[in-house]
């Protein structure tokens, strides 16, 4: 008799999983075609590919029944589960020596900047009224590292995951035209190679949108992008930690009162980004090692994407479409152009 209790409750245990598992297999076959385009058109990096491919997804006539239906629980899953993994081994791309080696002069230039594009285009977007969390994540997306730093401070706000899609959707389509607009600034700006790959790693939102620009001036010029760029992804912590911080003061009143919880001090992917900063940081792993790691926090950051992508509602984009559309185009010149300065005034 007790064994035909427990039964009933089997299923129950492993219940997410098969919830999930249409999502996750449509993200991991969206994936697969991203490498696919990343292979046969190197210029377009694999986590560009995947925002488009999940976007396409999302409204394609034989695809958008299932991405809205039972496909969302895992493509949801993936957008915010697999986000914080991904974020956490992206910690594994800089070490203490790398932020050392750059210089004083340029980590001062790197946080103006930084500081520069987030508050002013959070307080642009806000002036333009864009609802929601999106003035905050796209001014994130701007300053720091492009879809990644989204879904960072998506996690941390809680936010809409319709204001976080826009947001990526957004920074994402700015960082892919950068690909193409940016060498071609390259001559009639005056810059040498190294300037070139310093503006690029300064002004560039994702890191595989950063090195598809900066190779075309050489490896110097990509040397250069990839450092200034991952001093760029250490700020991803403390920003992330502040944003937690404000939250979790604005909600101490009302939390008791709506049974909400406050969001943690600090995050516990943003705890795991710093250790694995610390870890390569030691030396102690082995350059084999780092390859497995960069590859799988490519994949799970692809997975993720594809899947904030497929969140993605252009219909519904119209009603605010050409104010967001304005502040992508003002915040982008504001990147480019105090990352300008700052490499002018930091190689003179």
């Amino acid at each position: 008799m007790a064994l035909l209790r427990e039964r009933p409750t089997a299923p129950a245990a492993t219940a997410a999983v098969p919830r999930n598992a249409p999502g996750l297999a449509l993200a991991a076959l969206g994936v697969a075609l991203a490498w696919t385009v990343h292979r046969l058109v190197p210029g377009i990096p694999m986590l560009t590919a995947a925002v488009v491919l999940g976007i396409a997804a999302a409204h394609l006539p034989f695809a958008r029944s299932l991405v809205r239906g039972g496909a969302r629980p895992g493509l949801s899953f993936a957008g915010k589960r697999l986000m914080r993994v991904g974020i956490v081994l992206l910690g594994l791309k800089l070490g203490l020596s790398d932020v050392l080696g750059i210089g004083w002069a340029t980590v001062a230039m790197v946080l103006a900047v930084v500081a520069a594009t987030f508050f002013g285009t959070w307080w642009l977007g806000r002036r333009m009224g864009l609802p929601g969390d999106q003035p905050l994540l796209i001014a994130t997306g701007y300053s720091i590292c492009g879809a990644s730093a989204i879904g960072a401070v998506a996690d941390a706000t809680d936010s809409d995951e319709r204001d976080t899609a826009a947001s990526v959707a957004l920074v994402t389509l700015c960082g892919t035209l950068a690909i193409a607009v940016l060498p071609l600034l390259h001559t009639p700006l005056g810059l040498t190679d190294a300037e070139f790959g310093r503006w690029v790693g300064a002004s560039v939102h994702d890191v595989g949108q950063v090195v598809a620009t900066a190779q075309t001036a050489g490896h110097g010029a990509l040397g250069e992008a990839v450092l200034v760029k991952l001093m760029r992804v250490a700020l991803l912590a403390p920003l992330v930690a502040a944003v937690a911080l404000s939250v979790r003061k604005r909600r101490k009143d009302g939390a008791a009162a709506i049974g909400r919880r406050r969001p943690p001090l600090v995050p516990l992917f943003v705890v795991g980004f710093l250790a694995m900063v610390a870890l390569r940081s030691t030396g102690l792993l082995p350059q084999h090692a780092l390859g497995i790691a960069d590859h799988a926090q490519e994949l799970l950051l692809a997975t993720a994407l594809f899947g904030l992508g497929s969140a993605v509602h252009l219909p519904s984009l119209t009603r605010t479409g050409g104010r967001v559309a304005g502040l992508g185009l003002c915040a982008w010149l504001v990147v480019a152009g105090v990352s300008y300065g700052g490499v002018l005034l930091t190689t003179a």
